[in-house]
């Protein structure tokens, strides 16, 4: 049996002498105004009718002060006895406390301090809080204390409350942009018979009804790719995958990805394109290009630099890989070399594509600040990527990196069946060596593709990356709002 502190005890005696005059939960209130627009209203406004939570309140003899909020705006109201009457105020001074809601009508005035506030005719009693709001919760040692209680935390942390009302617009911006550059959103299914669309170790579930083991999403790519087939031009999916894989400040097991795909188009079209709606976005949300980085100004505005994997690896390594070009030969400079790569699947099962994956995310993505894309990716690397006309080891991929984040992958697609078919079967083959993270066979993918795919170009971009990027948070957990924590028990 739960036990309860003194003042929880006293405010659930509260919720019976409440019942007594009041319904403690009231089924609705009718509101007139939000709180950021009550604020905005000329003194003299009458009627106006406003509802929120109790953050502060300041209880005196006729005369009380309080403040309401919710998660854009806050209001003081007054409440004075000639007004509410003396019954009426006698029940707020001793039944209403910090953390209830509240419902008010009245008129809007400045105080002498210069405070916009609701003169209450009347109000509305609209829900008991039987756990006080904590005085301090960002005092906090234990940081995951806030992440396990992300609702007080968004009631006491205006930071919180800021950062979550960007990632909303943020996502509204970037789909107003693509419905307005002709794409379509679409849905794809998050329980797929295969683990496919990435390179990456699936979560595996079991569907009851059918008897069948099923995969959480990795990507939501090859079906986005079959509406291509289907006759869609260009389509996108803000899709919440899942990877099983290691958890760090910038990887989660489940996140929100956003990919398109448009039909005619290649890796260099989407370049232009997708900076110009970052750029677009990004000055919309802050009124500039030139944005605070990990304590550096960072300009994000014009165009931006194209560099080579092999070049960038070059710049912090001395393992060229287009000498190194297999498995064997990697793998045994970088012994050579004593460069200490951290993987959850031994190097040894690794694929000579993810081996050298792995190299660049020790030696070179940490060092990228200003944005830059990254181009010429070993074909290896990209299972699902269109082959070089010029150089066939190496594919029409590109990612943009900025602060050492990778926050679009993209390229032009592979849409010839039997190379399809070739390159899956390769890496069927590597995970059957123990490369958890390599791609399976997926006969259905490679029959929807038989039917005939025109030239694609794809992209996708963690959501969650990019907040905490533009955010200048240390942890990917700050930008989700609730991230999937370990039981306390």
């Amino acid at each position: 049996m739960r036990e309860f502190t003194e003042q929880e005890i006293v405010r659930r005696n509260k919720v019976d002498e409440i019942s007594k005059i009041w319904n403690p939960y009231p089924e609705k209130f009718e509101t007139n105004y939000e709180l950021k627009d009550a604020r905005k209203l000329e003194d003299g406004t009458k009627d106006v009718k406003v509802a929120g939570r109790i953050v502060f309140m300041r209880k005196m003899g006729k005369l009380s002060f309080l403040t309401i909020r919710d998660i854009e705006g806050q209001i003081q109201i007054s409440i004075k006895i000639d007004l509410v009457g003396e019954e009426k105020y006698k029940q707020f001074k001793d039944l209403i406390d910090v953390g209830d809601f509240i419902g008010v009508t009245g008129e809007i005035f400045t105080t002498h301090t210069g405070e916009k506030t609701v003169r209450a005719d009347d109000f509305t009693f609209l829900g008991k809080a039987l756990k006080p709001l904590p005085e301090k919760f960002h005092g906090l040692t234990d940081i995951e204390e806030v992440y396990r209680n992300r609702p007080v935390d968004l009631i006491m942390n205006e930071d919180s409350r800021q950062r979550f009302l960007l990632r909303s617009k943020l996502i509204r911006l970037i789909r107003n942009y693509l419905d307005n550059h002709g794409y379509i959103e679409i849905e794809t299914p998050i329980l797929n018979n295969k683990a496919s669309g990435a390179l990456a170790k699936p979560f595996i579930t079991h569907h009851n009804a059918l008897d069948i083991d099923l995969y959480l999403r990795i990507a939501p790519e090859t079906y986005l790719k079959r509406a291509i087939v289907g006759g869609f031009t260009k389509v996108y999916e803000f899709a919440r995958c899942f990877r099983n894989e290691g958890m760090d400040t910038t990887h989660l097991q489940d996140f929100t990805m956003l990919e398109g795909y448009g039909a005619y188009l290649n890796y260099k079209d989407n370049m232009d394109f997708l900076r110009e709606m970052l750029q677009n976005v990004i000055e919309e949300l802050f009124g500039t290009l030139t944005v605070t980085i990990a304590g550096k100004e960072v300009d994000l505005s014009g165009k931006w630099p194209s560099v080579s994997f092999r070049d960038l690896i070059l710049k912090y390594c001395p393992i060229d890989i287009d000498k190194y070009n297999t498995k064997n030969l990697l793998l045994n400079k970088i012994k050579e070399e004593k460069i200490d790569i951290d993987s959850e699947t031994p190097l040894e099962n690794l694929g000579y594509g993810n081996l050298v994956d792995q190299l660049y995310k020790k030696v070179a993505r940490p060092h990228v600040i200003g944005p830059i894309f990254l181009t010429e990716h070993p074909i290896d690397l990209s299972p699902l990527a269109r082959a070089n006309d010029d150089d066939p080891d190496k594919t029409d991929r590109f990612q943009l990196v900025i602060n050492g984040a990778e926050i679009i992958n993209a390229y032009s697609e592979l849409v010839d069946p039997r190379e399809q078919e070739k390159r899956l079967q390769a890496q069927a083959e590597l995970k059957n060596a123990g490369d958890e993270e390599a791609m399976v066979m997926d006969y259905d993918y490679i029959e929807a593709m038989e039917v005939g795919m025109p030239p694609i170009s794809g992209w996708g971009i963690g959501i969650d990356r990019l907040v905490q990027l533009l955010t200048n948070c240390d942890n990917i957990k700050d930008v989700v709002m609730f991230p999937l924590m370990k039981p306390r028990d």
